[in-house]
């Protein structure tokens, strides 16, 4: 999906007003958004952050400075990490990985709702919509924490529902 696409997912989530208008730069893509009061905003993180402000709702920026900086780590490692692997053998190396970081977590920061775990959600929809069921399994903190999210009201909007089975079919017997 593509970044402005996202912003403007964000901006109905957040319940802004359309009228932001995004283009794109470079070969990668980078979103800009043009402000009416000043210079333009460019990157997704970025963008987001600023929509969020904009819509009065900072809590989803982190509540303390440790939830604050655990925020933008996670804003960071969705650019950094999962825009930048677009094969299945990378992909699913971010998945194991979040899969063991999930473990003890109901959100990204662990018991709050934030930015991280909205932009995160758009970013894996992609891989995850394609997952198999034993996939699914393998990964099963990151396929809680997904449906979870993909269920709080006004994240999912237009995306297609991703379908999680919650009785094991088998067991693993190797």
């Amino acid at each position: 999906m593509a970044a402005a696409a996202e912003l403007t997912l964000l901006e109905k989530c957040l319940g802004l007003s359309k009228g932001n208008k995004y283009s794109a730069q470079g070969e990668r893509q980078i979103p800009v958004l043009q402000t009416n009061s000043g210079p333009s905003l460019t990157g997704l993180t970025t963008i987001a952050a600023h929509l969020v402000q904009q819509a009065n709702k900072e809590y989803l920026l982190g509540s303390t400075a440790e939830e604050k900086a655990v925020v933008q780590q996670w804003l960071e490692y969705r650019v950094t990490q999962v825009d930048g692997h677009c094969n299945k053998d990378d992909i699913h190396t971010v998945l194991k990985d979040l899969n063991s970081y999930l473990e003890d977590k109901v959100y990204l920061t662990g018991y709050n709702f934030t930015l991280a775990d909205i932009l995160l959600y758009y970013g894996l929809h992609r891989f995850i919509v394609d997952l198999t069921v034993q996939e699914k399994e393998k990964y099963l903190n990151v396929s809680r924490w997904f449906c979870h999210i993909q269920h709080y009201p006004g994240i999912r909007q237009h995306l297609s529902s991703v379908v999680f089975i919650k009785n094991r079919l088998y067991t693993n017997s190797h």
